[in-house]
């Protein structure tokens, strides 16, 4: 069924009825294979032997859908993988995070991004994980011990206030945000965000995006992503940081069918580069929605 608030995105999506079909459509169950303990062939080799009937993802062979859900299985609890859409695996990818890096994950909790981040670095160099929340601190240290990882700290600022001590080579920030491309798994977001949702979070995230952007050693990558459609925290965002300071939007491409950035909203034009950005849609790649733009700092 079409909402009001859904109805405000028809122009900018792609397929609407696949798109609405998808919204409707429980999500299925995938993991990512967690490479600092295992490699996936092997934890492959596991199912098998279990009688699991997981199958690999055909543009990324770290990642398996799963019939049943995967938190209840041992390799769950030894961290030989992470229970991940499909769709936050993206954001890492675009990173490109390397070994021996100094990297900052600015919005960290619940750690599927920072332990991904991690396991490419092969715990080589340093990870910062930051949260501000200590309730949600709880689960990052958590899930950043159960997957072996060695290289990380976790820190505990506002992430716009973040100390401008060290400069980084490449920053995460996921932000916060209305969550309507979670609808999958969030009945409540089937009505979306409202409208002063999400102008408070907007808010946050230009705040959020110059400060990481700030934090950028020289010749660094920056990469900003969300969960929600809402082009006031996605395009419009990252408008912000361009007016703000000499960044640039990098092309790059992800393994999936994607929507380019999109160059105009309502009454606002956005610079033509935005096309560089993505958006990612349910029906995209059977997953959640979401958006990422990634930045370089001459």
């Amino acid at each position: 069924m079409e909402s009001n608030s859904q109805l405000r995105y028809r122009p900018i999506i792609d397929d609407w009825d696949t798109f609405l079909s998808s919204a409707q459509t429980p999500l299925p169950y995938v993991v990512r294979t967690n490479t600092l303990k295992i490699e996936s062939p092997a934890l492959q080799q596991r199912f098998v032997a279990a009688g699991i009937d997981a199958v690999s993802y055909a543009w990324s062979d770290e990642l398996f859908e799963m019939p049943e859900p995967p938190g209840r299985r041992i390799e769950h609890w030894l961290g030989l993988y992470y229970a991940q859409e499909a769709v936050q695996t993206l954001p890492v990818m675009a990173l490109d995070p390397q070994p021996g890096e100094t990297i900052l994950d600015l919005c960290a909790a619940p750690g599927g991004k920072a332990t991904f981040i991690a396991a490419r670095m092969h715990n080589q160099g340093t990870l910062v994980a930051n949260e501000p929340s200590g309730r949600r601190q709880m689960s990052l240290l958590a899930n950043i011990n159960r997957l072996g990882v060695l290289n990380t700290m976790i820190t505990a600022y506002q992430g716009e206030n973040f100390p401008m001590g060290t400069r980084f080579d490449r920053v995460l920030v996921d932000a916060p945000c209305s969550a309507e491309g979670t609808l999958r798994k969030e009945s409540s977001l089937q009505q979306g965000a409202s409208m002063n949702t999400i102008s408070r979070l907007a808010r946050l995230q230009k705040r959020l995006i110059v400060r990481a952007f700030d934090l950028l050693a020289p010749g660094g990558c920056l990469v900003y992503s969300t969960c929600t459609f809402a082009p006031e925290e996605n395009e419009a965002v990252v408008t912000h940081l361009l007016q703000e300071r000499d960044a640039r939007i990098s092309p790059f491409n992800i393994p999936i069918k994607a929507s380019p950035g999109l160059t105009g909203w309502l009454n606002e034009a956005f610079p033509a580069e935005i096309q560089h950005c993505v958006r990612v849609y349910p029906h995209h790649l059977n997953s959640g929605g979401g958006f990422l733009a990634r930045i370089t700092r001459a």
